[in-house]
């Protein structure tokens, strides 16, 4: 009865001890679980968040950086460097103009699964789409905005000074997905004229009106993968005006396009303002010539002063010297 009574005790012993381990790890288990979600929870809040430039989202970085395409901030956008799903349909009636005949110009974003579908668009810079059309050898610029039609398409009307092939930049961002540039084409009948050469650098742009704009190159050079800090002076009749002084034009003190000769690659540049002046920031990936305009406003009227670049290849050594060059002045 003893010997009996001696088992007993033991299963129930062995029996309590297993009870309260599984309690145990039970409670330590839903520990661990909840700081692994607190830590999940925390590494999202934290600095796992992809920032991107609002203009360019293929350029990523941390909080508080800025793209060094065209100086904006980069912004919080989880979505950067995903697929687009939006493709632009284009068409020019009539399909093959002459020179300065009037051209309608009809484009329509699509998604690609539901092309069924309008796609709304977000207003930027004070309108949906910006439309940069330029010559191929960029002799030639205008930046015009195609207005909505109640069946999603967006339609505006231009004029090609002469034959030949034009590039044509649709600027836009849909709403909830990334901002695009899309590239599209339009070939203007008729014998095309020599395309325009381009020499030295011109950094200073007369825009009509007694208005020009001359830019400073800091370090003296263009050169590829580093960041290009210009400073750009606004005259008026020969005296410097304050920028501040300008009208907004698309919601800012001036716009700056930049497009490379060759492959046609497009920057859209935002200057800011340092002491009445504009202050550009911009990097070049390709060595070449490229085309600048600045565009502004006065009493109503839309100006533009535009620049020739040749950018280099940039070396080692030189790169470096323009650093502790950029650095001795900062």
């Amino acid at each position: 009865m003893k010997k009996e009574f001696k088992i007993s005790m033991a299963i129930i012993a062995i029996t309590a001890a297993t009870i309260f381990t599984a309690c145990n790890n039970s409670s330590s288990d839903t520990k661990t679980s909840d700081k692994d979600s607190a830590k999940t929870e925390m590494a999202h809040e934290g600095g796992d968040h992809i920032y991107a430039c609002p203009m360019h989202p293929e350029v990523t970085g941390k909080e508080g950086d800025t793209c060094p395409k065209c100086g904006m901030k980069l912004e919080h956008n989880d979505n950067a460097g995903g697929p687009s799903n939006v493709s632009m349909q284009f068409t020019a009636t009539p399909a093959s103009p002459k020179a300065n005949e009037e051209v309608t110009l009809s484009i329509t974003p699509k998604l690609k699964d539901k092309p069924t579908e309008q796609v709304p668009l977000d207003v930027e810079h004070t309108k949906k789409i910006h439309l940069i059309v330029v010559s191929d050898d960029l002799s030639w610029f205008n930046h015009i905005h195609p207005e909505l039609n109640a069946d999603g398409s967006y339609t505006v009307k231009e004029k090609f000074p002469a034959a030949g092939k034009y590039t044509l930049f649709a600027d836009y961002k849909p709403s909830g997905a990334n901002h695009t540039v899309d590239n599209l084409n339009v070939t203007v009948a008729g014998t095309v004229p020599a395309a325009k050469t381009y020499g030295a650098d011109k950094l200073s742009g007369a825009a009509g009106d007694g208005f020009s704009v001359s830019l400073t190159l800091e370090g003296g050079k263009f050169l590829t993968n580093m960041p290009m800090h210009l400073s750009g002076v606004m005259m008026l009749n020969g005296k410097e005006v304050d920028v501040n002084t300008l009208e907004d034009y698309l919601g800012a003190k001036a716009h700056m396009v930049v497009v490379s000769l060759a492959d046609k690659k497009y920057l859209h540049v935002h200057p800011s303002i340092e002491g009445g002046k504009f202050d550009l920031h911009t990097t070049f990936d390709k060595p070449g010539v490229y085309r600048g305009w600045i565009q502004f406003q006065s009493k109503g009227k839309v100006y533009t002063s535009d620049f020739v670049m040749n950018v280099a290849e940039g070396k080692v050594g030189e790169m470096k010297d323009m650093k502790k060059d950029e650095h001795a002045v900062h």
